[in-house]
């Protein structure tokens, strides 16, 4: 089935997923160096099938650094990573043709094309989606044959999601996915996690965006100097502390901990 097809039957209770199901991406107590850095400090987190999980935090908090672990292109100084049950490093083979990884910049040559860039990325599965309903799903059939470096800013993040999802994956990395995008691009991006969350995919996002997040994920995770201050659903974290944002929260646990 197309990521057009909307139609799928999802393992879900309830519309949300089941906790007895074990978790597509398992992080428990991550320490990852830099040198003498320490980026991430004995960091835990889960993510389940079907379900939409944010990591939020400041600049240098470790979201980016975390989610890059999880993909293989880090090697933990300790704690222990599975996704999808496998070793991102050591079953890194096995696990590539299941998962899908958005960065936050570049991956096309510059005067590559969004039709050209998606039929090379299809040729690399072996069950890839249609890279023309990908094109028409984020709305890019227009610039099919545009360069990368012609493309506007959110144009280019577009690609850079259909490009996370043109090997229909069970686990998607999203790396600041609204980044400079208007908010045309916003609503269409919104929806096609929405797709994802529909056909069980499992979607681990690090973003700034706190509005985004409070739309888009069912749960969020704070981390702060490289260890979760918070986390929860988006409706239970302001209802803990009494507020009406998002922003709210993640004001208060981050100055709170530096306070």
């Amino acid at each position: 089935m197309s990521i057009m097809g909307l139609q799928a039957t999802v393992a879900t209770v309830n519309g949300a997923p089941d906790p007895s199901e074990p978790a597509a991406v398992s992080v428990n107590g991550l320490v990852v160096r830099y040198g003498r850095v320490c980026a991430v400090d004995g960091l835990s987190l889960t993510a389940r099938k079907g379900e939409v999980v944010a990591v939020l935090g400041p600049n240098g908090a470790g979201k980016t650094t975390t989610v890059e672990t999880l993909e293989g292109y880090r090697k933990p100084a300790a704690g222990e990573v599975r996704v999808l049950g496998l070793d991102p490093i050591g079953d890194a083979a096995r696990l590539a043709p299941r998962i899908g990884v958005m960065l936050q910049q570049g991956g096309v040559y510059p005067t590559m094309g969004p039709a050209q860039a998606l039929d090379l990325f299809a040729s690399y599965y072996d069950n890839p989606d249609d890279p023309a309903a990908l094109l028409d799903l984020l709305g890019l059939t227009r610039v099919a044959r545009t360069g990368w470096r012609r493309l506007s800013g959110g144009e280019q993040r577009r690609l850079s999601l259909a490009l996370a999802l043109i090997g229909r994956p069970e686990v998607a990395f999203l790396d600041e996915p609204t980044s400079g995008v208007d908010l045309e691009g916003r609503l269409t991006i919104r929806e096609v996690i929405g797709t994802l969350r529909d056909r069980d995919v499992c979607v681990l996002l690090a973003t700034h965006e706190l509005d985004e997040a409070e739309r888009i994920a069912d749960r969020v995770v704070i981390v702060d100097r490289g260890r979760v201050v918070a986390s929860g659903t988006p409706t239970s974290l302001k209802e803990e502390r009494g507020v009406e944002r998002l922003e709210d929260v993640f004001l208060d646990v981050v100055r709170g901990k530096r306070g």
